[in-house]
Formats: C-alpha cells, sequence, structure tokens
C-alpha cells in the first residue's frame, strides 16, 4: 500500500486466460489500483469497479483531493481502477508488443479484447478480492457497453449499476450507429463555427497548405487533411470546442505550421498507447453482422463532409481505413483491422432476455446532446433493461461524470437506492 494526501492506494496484478474459452491455455496479466479514503482505509466498505471508456483507455490515475466522480466514491466506497485487458498495465497491445504477429494471428487475437472478456476477466478478480461478495460498477461510455455485457453475463456479481452516457443500442449495427452519429457531429461543427466563425478562414487555411503542401509530424507521419479534421473528435467534451479553437492559436509560425502545432496534433491523434480505440467498430459487432467500415461507407454519402467543404467539417469518434496507412503507431494493425471488420461470427454481447428480466438496480444518465451515444437509442435501451431509471439530461456534455464534482455519480446513486 501506498499513500497520496488523502488516499491509500493498493496495486494489484492477476493472472487470467488470454480465452476464458481455453483456461488451460496462454495467459496475460490484468492490472487494478484499489482505492481507499485514507481515514477509512481500514474500514468495512463496499466495493465499486470503475469501467473505463473508450475502448482501450486505461482506468484513471487518482490524485490527492480528487474532485471528479472518485472523490465522491470514495466517501462510502472502496473502488477498484481496473486497466482493461489490452490497456495501461494489462498486458497493452502497441504496434511494439504485437509486432510480429501475422494479419491473421493479430485479428484472432485481438478477438479476445472484446467487452464479454472484460466482463469475465472481472469476474475473476471478484472472486479473488470479495469471495462471494458483490460489488457495485460504474461504466462510463464504453464502460456502459460493458455493462451490459456484464449484467447479460454474470448479473449475479453486481449489487448495482452506475452507467454515464454508456448505454449502447442492443440490436444497433455499426450502420445504425454512424448513420445516426453524422448527422450529430454535423450539428456540433455549427455550434463549433457560432461560436468561433473566424476559425472558418483559420480551418481553411491550414487545411489548404495540408492538401498542397508534404507537411510532417514530428514523428516523421505526414499531416493530411484527413487526420486534421479527426481532431474534432473532442467536440463532445465539455471543452472540445477550445481545444481545438486554442490549438489553431497557435498553428502558425510565420508561414508555416508550427513546431507545437505539429507535436499537438501528433499527440492527439498518434494512437501511441489506444490501438483498440481505431478498432472500436468492432464493439458493434455481433452474430452474422460484420461492420465492413461502417463509418469509411457512410462518410461517402454525405456531402456536408466533403475535404474541399467550406466550412470544412471535423470528423467525430469515427475510424476510417485511411487512419491504418497514415498513422505509425497503426500500420501494424492495417491487415487485422481489416479481417475483423470482415468478420461475421462475432459472439453476441448482450441477452436482450436476460436484460429484460434484469433485477440488479441500473442507474444511467444520458446526456441528450451526446455526440458519440446516441440518446435516442440509449433510451430505447433504458426500455428494454429492466429494474433502470434514467436521468436524461443536457445540463453537460459527455464527460459530465468527470466534470460535475460528483454531483451525477452522487445523483445516480440516489436513484439506484430509491431515495430520488
Amino acid at each position: 500500500m501506498i499513500r497520496i494526501p488523502g488516499l491509500a492506494l493498493t496495486d494489484h496484478t492477476f493472472t487470467v486466460p488470454l480465452d476464458h474459452a481455453s483456461p488451460g491455455g496462454p495467459t496475460i496479466e490484468v492490472f487494478a489500483r484499489e482505492v481507499v479514503a485514507a481515514d477509512r482505509a481500514g474500514d468495512d466498505l463496499p466495493w465499486l469497479v470503475f469501467f473505463q471508456g473508450g475502448p482501450g483507455s486505461k482506468s484513471p490515475r487518482p490524485s490527492a483531493a480528487d474532485e471528479r466522480w472518485l472523490g465522491r466514491a470514495l466517501k462510502t466506497h472502496r473502488v477498484l481502477l481496473l486497466d482493461q485487458r489490452g490497456t495501461g498495465r494489462s498486458t497493452p497491445i502497441s504496434a511494439r508488443t504485437v509486432a510480429g504477429m501475422t494479419d491473421r494471428a493479430l485479428a484472432d487475437y485481438l478477438r479476445l479484447f472484446r467487452a464479454d472478456s472484460i466482463v469475465r476477466d472481472a469476474e475473476l478478480i471478484r472472486h479473488r478480492l470479495l469471495g462471494d461478495g458483490q460489488w457495485e460498477s460504474l461504466g462510463q461510455s464504453y464502460g456502459g457497453f460493458v455493462t451490459l455485457t456484464y449484467l447479460s453475463l454474470a448479473p449475479e456479481g453486481l449489487r448495482a449499476c452506475y452507467v454515464t452516457g454508456g448505454l449502447a443500442g442492443l440490436h444497433a449495427t455499426a450502420d445504425d450507429v454512424y448513420a445516426r452519429t453524422y448527422p450529430r457531429v454535423a450539428a456540433k461543427n455549427a455550434a463549433y463555427y457560432a461560436r468561433y466563425p473566424d476559425d472558418v478562414a483559420a480551418i481553411r487555411r491550414v487545411a489548404d497548405v495540408l492538401r498542397d503542401t508534404d507537411v510532417r509530424l514530428p514523428d516523421g507521419d505526414r499531416l493530411t487533411v484527413d487526420r486534421f479534421r479527426f481532431l474534432g473528435s473532442a467536440f463532445g467534451m465539455g471543452d472540445g470546442y477550445e481545444r481545438l479553437h486554442w490549438l489553431l492559436d497557435d498553428a502558425w509560425h510565420g508561414d508555416s505550421l508550427s513546431d507545437l502545432f505539429r507535436h499537438e496534433v501528433m499527440t492527439r491523434t498518434g494512437f501511441i498507447d489506444s490501438p483498440l480505440y481505431a478498432l472500436q467498430e468492432y464493439c458493434y459487432a455481433q452474430s452474422g453482422r460484420p461492420t465492413r467500415w461502417a463509418a469509411d461507407r457512410l462518410i461517402r454519402d454525405r456531402d456536408e463532409f466533403a475535404a474541399d467543404a467550406t466550412p470544412l467539417l471535423f470528423t467525430g469518434e469515427m475510424m476510417y481505413p485511411w487512419m491504418f496507412r497514415d498513422i505509425a503507431a497503426l500500420r501494424p494493425f492495417a491487415g487485422a483491422a481489416d479481417l475483423l471488420a470482415e468478420a461475421n461470427d462475432w459472439p453476441d454481447l448482450y441477452d436482450p432476455a436476460r436484460l429484460a428480466a434484469n433485477e440488479v438496480p441500473v442507474a444511467a444518465v444520458v446526456y441528450f446532446d451526446d455526440m458519440y451515444v446516441d440518446a435516442d437509442l440509449s433510451l430505447e435501451t433504458a426500455r428494454e433493461v429492466g429494474n433502470t431509471k434514467v436521468w436524461v439530461t443536457n445540463e453537460y456534455e459527455h464527460d459530465g461524470s468527470a466534470v460535475s464534482r460528483g454531483r451525477v455519480l452522487a445523483r445516480l446513486m440516489d436513484m439506484a437506492a430509491g431515495r430520488i
């Protein structure tokens, strides 16, 4: 155990099967960090396991006097911050760690890093830490998708579930998801340009230079218009517009794009530690339904997203084949990504019948203007999952649980407990 002001931290590393269907086969390691308020380290507290968004993002690293959702959770719970398999310190997936794999072997390996495997990891960890005891869960964004899979596979492990911006469409295909996403992203672009009208010309200037000039990032990748447009993936966050606007504020050094701008773009779009995030279309793949690069197919029918349009529209949280050619950290995954896009033998992630009969209290916030997770699909899911209460709000964007100083989680806990 180590201590930082106000917190006591204990690191855990668990050995789990790579393929839970073959428990005697190869293994991987899954890392999790136990966090408890320092003055309650010896208390018998209920556990809360956190499922991070993404997919492909590690769990947050706690800091002293944390005022986000963690601060609220630690008033009453012992929290487990889980690095989902393939992320952080849990046998991470990166260009280096998969070097030498054939496309087929890598595709087969990546298939084992979806929500069903994450849930089975969590169940092994729960038994090792709590025995037969139950815990509560908090799922942010993709972590909510994991929660629905957990309720489908092993609801007996859960006492209550809290979901923030992450009720997935139970029956939605990748095509369904992106058909709904593009109009929302276009609306976010319109709101951005309404806030910063001078950026229409500023962004067009950058795009024209990228189109006509071989601009290189510090790692040697060429900065293309498409990669520049991916910066719009932040538009669904509370400060997403400012992230782009202030980046443009430092974009130029004379007539050339500045070193700072190039470095920041490389960092924000590099996928160095999150190739699973770039492979996220397979979150929507279930039996008999290959994704076939849905976001890429659907953008071709939307003229407003043309690369020569003015204003230039940024893309959102959509992933495209060009990324696996143009971004160094993703190139080793290109062949595997194509194989995954064509796969039609995926296991189902959700059990509609079991979810309909669910008795575990579920409290979810649906962000009405959410760019990433469609509110209408979320509300359809809420109606299909038993014992679910929903709070719909436009007070926050997708990062509401992080920026609300614990208010979002506190409300969900009150909803699940029947206090409101």
